[in-house]
């Protein structure tokens, strides 16, 4: 599945492979009991962020594996995006610094 990633003016197309999707559960899994302990959000700290926070999350974590230049890492969290929220065809990462304006692209 493509996953596109806009930063700007800039768009980053990731494929994104069913396997990941379907064979990561046991790391998306992970993902969501650590942030079952709250999580700072940009500036907010969240007791307990719903699935489009958790989305919000992942896609930061993209973001700065994009400027590291992380392709694997940018595609898992890809991947949880897509297997938490099924109709997100990409996101739209604010690039002032708040992850709680990240926006999901839904078809």
């Amino acid at each position: 599945m493509r996953f596109n990633v806009m930063i700007d003016d800039q768009t980053y197309p990731f494929e994104v492979p069913q396997f990941i999707i379907d064979e990561a559960e046991e790391f998306f899994a992970k993902l969501d009991l650590d942030m079952d302990g709250g999580y700072q959000m940009s500036r907010t700290w969240v007791d307990n962020p719903d699935r489009m926070m958790r989305c919000q999350i992942a896609a930061d974590k993209i973001l700065d594996a994009i400027h590291r230049e992380n392709q694997q890492l940018s595609i898992m969290m890809a991947a949880y995006i897509i297997s938490r929220m099924p109709n997100a065809t990409g996101v739209r990462l604010s690039s002032e610094g708040d992850m709680l304006e990240h926006e999901l692209i839904l078809s």
